[in-house]
């Protein structure tokens, strides 16, 4: 490169920084003269300057939607969370990831607990690992469970207030948004929303719209009472506001729902703890019980030990389903599951599959197909027939595959304790001494090389077990009677070791414990329905009071009350639904139709004042009782709950203490009991023939 190529490239470089320079003091300028610093004044005011658990929550929640495993966990709680905060995405976020972190903090130690006290058992290990990553789901779902509750609490101080502004705006919509604007709580997104319904050009779209977001039947309520409100008008009843008197009676159905739940949660708070609690106990007691009666060694560590305590895994796994399902108080009302391409409709779109389901899938009339179909409505379940029966199938292929797999490794854990097991001639009460422990093992070692000679050939004689005994240096010196000692011990030995292999009935079991896994997500739906049978009384008092707030409001008929009762029921949603659809064809026929399928005597009786109200005398007639008789049906109700409450809670108990129940008896007591009698027994047999 010559000098002048140097001295070029050097100006190019000075005329660069030059320009740099002057673009950097024109920008300055354009900067601090436009909206730029006005910004940065602002920003300046808003900067954290320490550690801020909100920013932290926001970084996190960005961290977990990239993580696979993580991800559906947080658009699960994003789906629910979404109901609870309308349009607010960052709050949104804040929460999914305060409420996954929780769970984390819980989980992980949890897992790292169970894999330092089962290390020595791979297969109980990867059991429970897989059982612990439904407890996240419980934490999960009782976090949000907080935040619904503290939305519907928080309703009773918004409803208050919305009664102190109605007074001095006399205006349903101005009222609401005043109240809406001057509060900080979570309950006020909720009524700005409600605001921007009533004022927009169609409310009555927009309010249908809100009914499917909705955190809880309650603000559905007060929703569609604004509007009925502004639409026709408020009256005075006994001097007082009717929509004041409708608020009140909301109001007063929310008292009883949150003391409702309160008790729940307080009966129910530490069941599924205690449903769980076994599969964490079982290795500690295991351990417990060989420390100090080392015979019974051979139990725990052997077949029956290992089957029973799959059993209470089984036991306690489905405990805490039905807990959950038991405990379950609908509180936002809003299905997380992925309802329109979950992975059985994915699954059912493969022709092979779809030709395999169809064949036990029901034919469409017949009473098996309406049976199921009745359980389906019944439970409120989000599953159609073809997805049920996917489940039910699969359910079934792995229950059977699972239990061969469990069966054959069964028999592996019987093989490998008879080569591993200490070899002693007498039962041990309490820790086998270090010195006592390496004889026996090595005496153990002895007979594993003669089981390995004659394993596989069961027509192995007892003059051969014989003749290699004597060929191992160990029995050089060894007498007749240790030699037939030895001989009769490794015959048994091998005698089991030839007896551990698959047989038919095995199978056969395999094939039953399929059988009763495809039954289970049906007997689950039974008992969906069955526990909604108990929460009748509940919904058909939530029916009066509906039709209490509506009665007096003018212009209400009864196809709009049964559109209001189908907007809120849940266990006689079915029928209602059936009904509203048949009301223009004939309105008495249609309720006539919807009578003839309800059993419950206090809805029927709703159904008849309905009939009277259609042909005969104005709605308010029809329903004067519930007026008249409002005091009766608030201490009728609450009794109702308590029952409710108490019927849940014996279910409950029952449930949660049965795992804990067989883990003490079937695993810790009767093992005890029985095997050390067994010992006993050996004991003064072998006594009586020293004699």
């Amino acid at each position: 490169m010559d000098n002048n190529t140097i001295f070029y490239f050097m100006g190019g470089i000075a005329i660069a920084l030059v320009v740099i320079v002057l673009l950097y003091i024109i920008l300055s300028k354009k900067m601090h003269k436009s909206e730029y610093k006005r910004i940065q004044q602002l920003q300046q005011g808003t900067k954290e300057n320490r550690f801020s658990m909100e920013v932290l929550y926001q970084k996190l929640y960005l961290t977990y939607i990239r993580i696979p495993f993580i991800k559906r966990y947080v658009l699960k709680i994003r789906r629910r969370l979404e109901i609870i905060n309308i349009e607010d995405e960052y709050n949104t976020r804040k929460g999914t990831a305060k409420v996954l972190t929780g769970a984390l903090v819980v989980l992980v130690p949890l897992l790292i607990i169970t894999i330092v006290i089962t290390s020595s058992n791979y297969l109980l290990m990867t059991i429970l690992l897989i059982f612990e990553l439904f407890i996240i789901d419980v934490l999960m779902d009782g976090s949000v469970d907080k935040m619904d509750n503290k939305i519907l609490k928080e309703q009773i101080d918004f409803f208050a207030e919305i009664r102190h502004a109605y007074h001095e705006f006399n205006m349903v919509e101005e009222a609401i948004y005043q109240v809406s604007q001057d509060d900080e709580m979570s309950v006020s997104r909720q009524g700005e929303k409600i605001y921007e319904i009533l004022i927009s050009d169609d409310p009555e779209m927009e309010l249908e719209k809100y009914y499917d977001i909705a955190p809880n039947s309650f603000l559905k309520e007060f929703a569609g009472v604004s509007y009925l409100t502004k639409e026709f008008g408020d009256r005075k009843i006994d001097g007082a506001s009717l929509y004041l008197k409708n608020v009140n009676n909301i109001t007063q159905e929310m008292q009883l729902e949150i003391l409702k739940r309160d008790k729940l949660n307080y009966v129910f708070q530490s069941l599924s703890v205690i449903s769980i609690a076994p599969v964490l106990l079982l290795e500690p007691l295991k351990n417990w019980a060989i420390s100090n009666f080392s015979f019974t060694a051979s139990w725990y560590e052997g077949k029956p030990g290992m089957i029973v305590q799959i059993f209470i895994l089984i036991l306690t796994f489905a405990s805490y389903i039905l807990i959950r399902k038991l405990k379950d108080n609908g509180s936002t009302g809003m299905n997380t599951k992925n309802t329109e391409n979950p992975w059985q409709a994915k699954l059912y779109k493969k022709k092979p599959i779809k030709k395999i389901v169809d064949l036990f899938i029901p034919k469409i009339g017949t009473r098996e197909y309406r049976k199921v179909q009745k359980y389906l409505k019944d439970a409120a379940s989000h599953l159609k027939m073809e997805w049920l029966y996917i489940n039910r199938i699969a359910m079934a292929i792995v229950t059977c595959l699972a239990s061969i797999i469990l069966f054959a490794q069964l028999h592996v854990i019987a093989i490998n304790y008879i080569y591993t097991e200490p070899t002693t001639d007498y039962n041990i009460m309490g820790k086998m001494l270090e010195k006592d422990k390496r004889k026996a093992m090595e005496i153990t070692e002895q007979d594993n090389k003669i089981l390995d000679q004659f394993r596989g050939k069961p027509h192995t004689t007892t003059a051969q077990i014989r003749s290699a005994v004597k060929r191992l240096k160990y029995y050089e010196d060894a007498s007749d009677k240790e030699l037939k000692t030895a001989t009769e011990r490794i015959e048994k030995k091998l005698a089991i070791i030839h007896s551990e292999y698959m047989q038919w009935f095995e199978l056969l079991l395999a094939f039953v414990f399929g059988v009763i896994a495809y039954m289970t997500p049906i007997w689950l739906l039974m008992f969906q329905v069955r526990m909604r049978q108990l929460e009748m009384e509940d919904e058909v008092m939530q029916f009066q009071t509906i039709i209490l707030m509506l009665m007096r409001i003018e212009r209400v008929n009864v196809e709009i009350i049964l559109e209001w009762l189908e907007r809120y029921s849940n266990i006689f949603k079915a029928p209602i639904i059936k009904c509203v659809n048949n009301y223009e064809a004939g309105a008495w026929e249609a309720l006539e139709a919807m009578k003839e399928e309800i059993s419950y005597i206090q809805f029927i009786r709703i159904i008849e004042s309905l009939q009277a109200a259609v042909e005969k005398i104005p709605i308010m007639d029809a329903f004067d009782e519930l007026d008249s008789e409002r005091e009766y049906y608030q201490e009728k109700r609450k009794e109702s709950n308590e029952r409710l409450i108490k019927r849940k809670g014996m279910i409950g108990k029952a449930i949660g203490f049965a795992p804990m129940v067989c883990m003490f008896v079937g695993y810790l007591i009767v093992p005890l009991v029985f095997i050390g009698l067994t010992s006993m027994s050996s004991a003064f047999n072998t006594m009586s023939n020293l004699k």
